[in-house]
């Protein structure tokens, strides 16, 4: 069902509390490495601020189990804000308290403040009701624009939403309709590629692909997995024992479906995750017992490509090699390649894979780079994340 946007409602002169996701990647220093996603906030940033509104801003950052952690403050963001936006940020420094209702009361349309990183809160991410009044009592309607953290039920995204109007932003939009759009009307044929190390953090987001994709290519670890469940012998590979009548099972769906369930044909090995020296590329039934997969191989990206290339729609999640690892990063990066060189709609979810993306210089070429990580799988996956959920419809 259609969700309520930030165009569907009056804003003049009224304070908007917005959920955004500035959970940046920091440098050792605390600079930030990486604004991609302050930028992704800008649009509803800048058009609550064109309204008319005063624009009351919430995230998190890190992980501070509802303690204090000096290293997880927001001023760096805040400062980095400033200079995306080219006017000043109202800095607080605290999560709730006089000093923060205060400068909310002070706040004047076409201003912004930010407050302090929600999760120094120990009642944010248990979603306490009381934290939830008292950021409602900041503003007069809730801007629900953090779509990394929808599959989280948390004060300051659901909690909230209990006590002000809430409504989307546009990055949150432009999620649910990207998404949506590969779950209930792809363009044909549809190739699903997933990678990443861990099966068992795919089975659901694999299963769905079963029923929507006409091809599907796996790699990084978990293809491993596939393999040892067909007798391969992968030397000290990641393989996760426990997965791999999972894994068999679910060739099996695919074959009885009439899904083209890939599997690669050669791989680079290893002697080590992170250092190149003596690795090579073998085919998989030829994989040395002293050495261990940590990349797809030559021939399998020309195959992977050549499927991408008469796709109609390609959905990606999770990397297909040890991609911190330059070496290992050339499969990910070739099949990146092919996706941002084929005329399919193309969306990548998680990270790691848009990471890789940047990193092969081909981000703009996509169709859709999700600022998910769980919460795109999870919405993949048909779950209904409660983030969205407390969005008014039209």
């Amino acid at each position: 069902m259609p969700k309520k946007t930030v165009k569907d409602v009056e804003l003049k002169d009224k304070r908007a509390f917005t959920r955004v996701d500035f959970n940046v990647p920091r440098a050792q220093d605390g600079s930030i490495s990486d604004d991609t996603k302050i930028r992704a906030a800008l649009p509803t940033i800048s058009y609550l601020l064109q309204q008319g509104a005063a624009v009351i801003l919430a995230s998190h950052l890190g992980r501070p189990k509802g303690q204090v952690q000096e290293d997880l403050r927001l001023k760096a963001v805040a400062e980095r804000l400033e200079e995306l936006l080219g006017q000043k940020v109202v800095y607080v420094g605290e999560v709730t308290g006089p000093k923060v209702t205060r400068a909310a009361e002070e706040l004047k349309p076409g201003q912004v403040m930010l407050l302090e990183n929600v999760r120094f809160h120990p009642g944010e991410t248990k979603n306490d009701p009381e934290l939830a009044k008292i950021y409602a009592a900041l503003a007069d309607i809730f801007v629900s624009d953090a779509f990394g953290t929808a599959h989280r039920a948390h004060a300051s995204n659901v909690g909230i939403a209990a006590y002000l109007p809430a409504v989307a932003g546009f990055l949150m939009e432009k999620e649910i309709t990207n998404l949506s759009r590969i779950l209930h009307d792809p363009q044909k044929p549809v190739v699903a590629i997933v990678g990443g190390s861990k099966t068992a953090d795919k089975i659901g987001v694999l299963t769905k692909f079963l029923q929507l994709a006409d091809t599907i290519l796996l790699g990084g670890g978990m293809a491993n997995t596939f393999l040892a469940a067909k007798a391969y012998r992968l030397g000290r590979s990641l393989v996760e024992k426990d997965q791999l009548q999972q894994a068999a099972a679910i060739m099996e769906t695919a074959e009885k479906h009439g899904v083209r369930l890939c599997l690669p044909v050669d791989a680079t090995v290893a002697y080590d995750l992170h250092e190149a020296k003596g690795a090579r590329n073998v085919s998989v039934d030829a994989v040395p017992a002293d050495m261990m997969v940590v990349d797809i191989g030559e021939e399998t990206r020309k195959l992977y490509a050549a499927y991408i290339r008469e796709a109609g729609t390609v959905v990606w999640n999770g990397p297909l090699g040890v991609f911190e690892t330059d070496a290992f990063a050339r499969g990910t990066i070739a099949i990146a390649q092919a996706v941002a060189g084929s005329d399919a709609f193309s969306v990548i979810g998680g990270g790691d894979v848009v990471a890789a993306v940047e990193k092969a210089g081909v981000a703009g070429k996509i169709s859709h780079l999700s600022t998910g990580g769980g919460a795109t799988l999870e919405f993949w996956e048909g779950k209904e994340l409660p983030g969205i959920a407390v969005i008014q419809n039209l």
